[in-house]
């Protein structure tokens, strides 16, 4: 870069924080801008296996893959499929040297990324109303409290209902036809040996047809529970999504005839449930080139969370630094940056909404060991724990500010 730009990022997520991460190195400032109150305003979400391809490309560009390996679970890779009479179809153990996806809590990955930072890079409870592109390729951020500031770059790192998005493009995420449902488990080894039984060290998916029940062990004992169906978005009407056991019972008999081993994730969680419907941008999502403006992660392609889009934001923030970087001019950086990634993300998008049909495919039949083993679509483990961040419509679930 020939001259020092002015950047900020819009949300302070993996990809924008890592992108951050990088351009500092390099000794150019950067501000990120984020709409929580602080850095454990909520919770951060699950669990997140970093792909040796992907996300810890990025991690090893922001010199942080050490102190990542420090903090991650290998022995978080063990996957467990089961059928809906809890006979298990597939057992991948975890190799605790195998570092091709280790596990790490998301809120340990932030932790890691914000650490990395300059002290007050991150103005915490700035919420970004809009982006308006300016003359001579620079761009203006509306603040929540109306006020205005110019930048030489803007990027959008805002997750699913992103408001830097509608400075380069007019599509708005869609219902995907599939619902989450979370539920939490304390201290599963000590609390609910059952529990703890079935997901063993890693994730746990059981599944037949429309349905499925997904099992995450984090750190420290807890494990989130994904009860993922598909249907419509408004499956909940007439029910008071606060009122616990009212949902428990709908969600009991939507999995009438499931064993009850399997039965007891919805009858022993802690606390309530928490409604997480499934969003995806059109595909393919492009744009044309707006100077001073760009997207990365959930932002640029939200897709099904089928394990990839974590490890997507990680190398888009890391790539769109090392472009800003590497180039004389902002625009041929954009460039550089939204020719590899837009493609990428076309690419992955499609395999994502393959992998959902065959996850979740739109019928009732109960699925076999044999076509379970045999597709092979289930080696990336339902969900990616990115979603709880990015995937939300702003009221659709209780105490998330996506």
């Amino acid at each position: 870069m020939s001259t020092t730009p002015r950047i900020a990022i819009v949300g302070a997520g993996p990809g924008g924080l890592v992108c951050a991460r990088i351009l500092q190195q390099r000794g150019l400032p950067v501000t990120v801008f984020e709409r929580e109150a602080g850095p454990h305003s909520r919770s951060q979400g699950g669990t997140l296996d970093i792909h040796e391809d992907t996300g810890q490309v990025a991690l090893r560009a922001a010199g942080l893959f050490d102190r990542f390996l420090a903090l991650s679970r290998p022995d978080g890779q063990e996957w467990r499929l089961y059928d809906r009479h809890a006979a298990l179809v597939r057992h991948d153990q975890a190799d605790e040297d195998d570092l091709g996806r280790p596990e790490i809590d998301r809120g340990r990955l932030r932790t890691l990324l914000l650490d990395s930072l300059a002290p007050n890079t991150v103005r915490w409870n700035h919420s970004v109303q809009a982006v308006t592109q300016l003359p001579h390729g620079k761009a203006r951020l509306h603040h929540h409290d109306r006020a205005v500031e110019d930048f030489d770059l803007v990027i959008g790192a805002d997750g699913a209902w992103s408001r830097v998005r509608p400075a380069l493009s007019d599509a708005q995420p869609s219902y995907a036809g599939v619902t989450m449902v979370e539920a939490h488990f304390n201290d599963v080894d000590h609390r609910h040996p059952g529990i703890a039984g079935l997901v063993g060290g890693g994730t746990m998916t059981a599944k037949a047809g429309r349905r499925s029940l997904v099992l995450q062990r984090n750190s420290n004992g807890h494990v989130r529970a994904y009860i993922t169906f598909r249907g419509p978005l408004d499956w909940h009407t007439g029910l008071d999504l606060d009122d616990t056991e009212a949902v428990r019972s709908r969600l009991l008999a939507l999995y009438q005839g499931w064993d009850e081993s399997l039965l007891d994730i919805l009858r022993d969680n802690e606390g309530g449930f928490l409604n997480r419907p499934m969003f995806v941008l059109p595909v393919p999502h492009v744009w044309p080139r707006v100077p001073g403006i760009t997207l990365l992660g959930d932002a640029a392609h939200l897709m099904p969370p089928a394990g990839v889009g974590a490890n997507l934001a990680l190398l888009d923030g890391a790539e769109l630094a090392q472009a800003v970087i590497g180039h004389p001019t902002i625009d041929k950086a954009l460039d550089a940056y939204e020719s590899v990634m837009l493609p990428r993300a076309i690419d992955n998008a499609r395999t994502t909404q393959q992998m959902l049909t065959t996850l979740m495919p739109d019928t009732d039949t109960d699925t076999g060991a044999d076509s379970e083993t045999d597709s092979g679509s289930d080696a990336a483990a339902f969900p990616d724990p990115l979603w709880p961040a990015g995937g939300l419509l702003p009221d659709a679930a209780p105490a998330h500010t996506s």
